[in-house]
């Protein structure tokens, strides 16, 4: 039986075959959807389940897979079966290490077995078919294998009852669990830089997977080649000892990437605090590094009015004017954007938009006079020189969203609800508005609160401009996990009419595994669209998607 997640693909029934020894053993083999990831090891494909109802103890010899459906057998470089005992829960193979590896090909063909000889214990036996990609392997290319035969006891093959599964998409584990030394990657941005190198931003979590305050600064991974392979992360912004204070009580979070599409010009907005402001919002002096004190900006008065750094959590831009390759030293926007009374002011995660006439719109957020949480955008009409933020767009708590334009020229706003934590009805639901004066006002939106589920989480939207036979059109895409309860189910949906409606047909699920949900999308050319996302499979995972696909 399935355990943490639900299976989406099964046999078409258990197979019974009485083995050589005479009991009866029953087989099924069940397939999740998850991403198929470069530079991951072990990369689950499928799950074997033998379960052994007779009274001894019998035996496998291993298995016959098909993999017909692999758009290309290169892109793999092994296929690997391991023996987890009677753990039936799925898994990302990251526990690999309690696990007995039974066999390995590298040399692989359509039709191939692949084990050794296994114990059968009385009741369930699980099996994992993990594969390993090659660096070079297309991410636009598909993995698929099924169990066909088991082999007991060296007589004739067991046939496996036939599975009718969909092939795995191929993605890129841009940043592991632990890699380089650091406990966890989140908080994903993605943007397309003017020269066409892709920019990918997160939130570097030095020590534990904690929120701000802590050891975080904010990184970045670049790609010249659409994201084929990934150069060394760097590091964006990093406010390092400032003040005398240690790393862990300087930390920058919530990123947001902004490309300029005149200038080519790029900047990251991130969220600094400096020290921690305690619950009743009084900034805790004489810390050190055995000091244990935490909060967080949107924790009880963790952030508060006022602009000085040990009032209010600080925004921060950094600007790049050589595609990313290097950044500038941070520039503090807290004075000339944010309202004295407001507890917050902040980056919203993600990515910032250029307008048709040439403003800059990075989405953000923040918390009023009365603590309470809104969201809004910040913009600029001299190139990022100067900026200025909106007036709230929603009268209800909301938080992190994106902004898009519209055809008509208005920007579209696309929030996280903090109502849907407890609404999961049929009004559960992105909250989205629009304005046509840069944030002075706004309207609801006729999808708002319903038109697009969420288990109250960030999301991203983009516009995605494209020629087609000639001519010049344009579509709406949106990711986030697609439940209301739940961060599982990362999913595309596309829009043909500026976001009134989106298209059930055409959405595509990536990753139905549970994760921390943050996205975001990009358009890395005319056909072809990326996306960043936190998996179930990694800590941030890059793919891409062809825009056939969502038409």
């Amino acid at each position: 039986m399935c355990m943490a997640l639900p299976c989406i693909l099964l046999a078409a029934g258990p197979g019974v075959q009485k083995n050589p020894y005479g009991e009866e053993l029953v087989f099924t083999q069940q397939q999740y959807q998850v991403p198929v990831l470069i530079k991951k090891k072990d990369n689950p494909v499928l799950r074997i389940v033998i379960h052994n109802t007779g009274q001894q103890v019998s035996f496998t010899d291993g298995f016959q897979l098909n993999l017909t459906g692999t758009t290309d057998l290169k892109d793999i470089r092994q296929v690997k079966l391991y023996y987890a005992g009677n753990d039936s829960s799925f898994t990302n193979l990251s526990n690999i290490g309690k696990m007995k590896l039974l066999g390995s090909k590298d040399r692989l063909s359509t039709i191939m077995w692949v084990g050794d000889q296994q114990e059968l214990s009385i009741g369930t036996n699980v099996f994992w078919v993990s594969v390993e990609l090659n660096d070079k392997a297309d991410p636009l290319h598909k993995v698929f294998i099924r169990a066909i035969a088991s082999m007991q006891g060296h007589q004739n093959p067991v046939a496996i009852p036939r599975m009718e599964g969909v092939p795995l998409r191929i993605g890129y584990a841009l940043r592991q669990h632990n890699e380089d030394g650091v406990h966890t990657y989140r908080i994903p941005g993605l943007a397309t830089a003017k020269d066409g190198s892709l920019l990918a931003i997160y939130d570097v979590r030095r020590e534990s997977g904690r929120d701000l305050q802590g050891n975080i600064d904010i990184g970045l991974s670049r790609s010249t080649d659409k994201g084929n392979s990934w150069l060394p992360m760097q590091i964006a912004i990093d406010m390092g000892k400032w003040g005398g204070l240690p790393e862990k009580f300087n930390g920058v979070s919530d990123a947001c990437i902004l490309v300029d599409k005149n200038t080519g010009h790029i900047f990251i907005a991130g969220l600094w605090m400096h020290g921690v402001l305690n619950a009743q919002g009084k900034w805790i002096e004489g810390l050190n590094e055995d000091s244990t004190a935490w909060n967080h900006q949107w924790r009880d008065k963790g952030s508060q009015p006022g602009f000085d750094v040990k009032q209010t959590a600080q925004f921060l831009v950094v600007k790049s004017e050589d595609h990313g390759k290097t950044w500038g030293q941070p520039v503090n926007l807290t004075t000339m954007c944010k309202q004295a009374d407001w507890w917050l002011w902040a980056p919203a995660p993600g990515q910032g938009i250029t307008l048709q006439d040439g403003t800059l719109v990075f989405p953000t957020q923040g918390r009023d006079k009365t603590g309470k949480a809104f969201s809004t955008i910040t913009y600029s009409k001299d190139g990022g020189q100067t900026w200025k933020t909106g007036q709230p767009a929603e009268r209800l708590s909301t938080t992190e969203n994106m902004a898009v334009e519209l055809s008509d020229g208005s920007i579209m706003l696309n929030m996280r609800s903090n109502k849907n934590r407890t609404d999961t009805g049929s009004t559960n639901g992105r909250a989205i508005a629009v304005t046509h004066n840069l944030g002075d006002s706004w309207e609801q939106h006729p999808s708002s609160r319903g038109g697009l589920i969420e288990p109250t989480c960030m999301a991203s939207i983009i516009r995605h401009d494209y020629v087609e036979k000639g001519k010049r059109k344009s579509v709406l895409l949106f990711s986030n996990p697609d439940s209301k309860t739940t961060r599982h189910r990362m999913t595309i949906k596309v829009s043909y009419d500026d976001g009134k409606t989106w298209v059930d047909s055409k959405k595509i699920l990536l990753d139905e595994g549970k994760s921390r949900g943050y996205s975001c999308l990009t358009s890395i050319d005319n056909s072809t669209i990326g996306i960043l996302y936190e998996s179930s499979m990694a800590d941030m995972v890059f793919q891409q998607v062809s825009l056939k696909e969502l038409l």
